[in-house]
């Protein structure tokens, strides 16, 4: 079953008196490019991270971001006492010099450049490494599984489209045999009438006659066609990543419904192939988002 690269998973979990949070968003990519948002202690850990969160992506852009709180890994709050007792005398001075009124707040001052920092835990994360990948598979999981339910959507999406784009190949098929026919008879009557003012060779004319039909047939590409469809269906049944294969059929698709665009030329047919390229299109832009 395919999946979509759209997928969000979280997991927590405590650890000797850590929270663990963990969090996964996953969106479209080309490849699989991996974004891990983590606290400074646990740096360490992040090409770890990204091989364990290859077991569950094989496509997309994936953000994981990670977060203990509790014990030795809450941020501390580091107060300036000596820049704030400048910035204190600094407003002193201004209320006795300009005669403003007021005094400079503690809330206020704890608002000033400097005065007060968050200061993330330099402790190592080593102590939580083996409970945070547990958590880090439960999100991926979760995510994942987000991913297979809209893939089951887009399964059955894919596959109305591929029906309707067959539906279309067949109108197409009908249409060119009987211009085809039409044509060859055509032909066929104007140089009949003809035949007493020119000198031919009859069998010279039966073949000229099938080089010119055979100019405008598009059986050969309508095969082709049915070819890539057959291959696509079989594609959507194939486990693991199989986006960038649907997405190479589809450029071989609509290469096959501009050729036979340019051999057809009636207005009825004409229709028939815009509708044709429109349905791959709409194919197109639903294959952007499997995995």
């Amino acid at each position: 079953m395919i999946r979509s690269m759209t997928g969000f998973g979280r997991a927590e979990a405590s650890h000797a008196g850590t929270a663990i949070r963990v969090e996964v968003r996953a969106v479209n990519g080309r490849s699989r490019e991996v974004r891990a948002r983590l606290p400074r202690e646990l740096l360490s850990q992040e090409a770890e991270l990204r091989r364990v969160s290859g077991e569950f992506f094989g496509r997309g852009q994936v953000e994981i971001s990670i977060r203990l709180s509790g014990g030795a890994h809450e941020p501390v709050l580091e107060l300036d006492l000596d820049t704030a007792r400048r910035y204190s005398e600094a407003a002193a001075t201004l209320r006795d010099r300009f005669g403003i009124e007021g005094p400079l707040s503690a809330e206020g001052m704890l608002g000033l450049p400097g005065v007060a920092r968050l200061r993330e835990p330099d402790g190592p994360g080593e102590e939580v490494a083996p409970a945070l990948f547990d958590v880090v598979r439960s999100a991926c999981l979760h995510a994942r599984e987000m991913r297979e339910r809209e893939g089951r959507a887009l399964d059955q999406e894919l596959r109305d489209r591929l029906a309707k784009v067959e539906k279309r190949l067949e109108e197409i098929e009908t249409r060119a045999d009987e211009i085809k026919q039409g044509l060859r008879d055509r032909l066929e009557r104007r140089l009949t009438a003809l035949g007493s003012e020119l000198e031919f060779d009859p069998a010279r004319l039966d073949q000229e006659v099938f080089l010119y039909v055979e100019r405008m047939d598009v059986t050969e590409e309508t095969i082709r066609q049915r070819s890539h469809l057959e291959q696509f269906r079989e594609t959507l049944d194939l486990p693991g990543t199989v986006g960038r294969k649907l997405e190479f059929l589809l450029q071989e698709m609509a290469r096959e419904a501009n050729t036979i665009g340019q051999k057809v030329s009636d207005s009825e047919t004409g229709r028939a192939v815009i509708e044709l390229k429109a349905e791959i299109e709409r194919l197109r832009e639903q294959v952007a988002n499997i995995e």
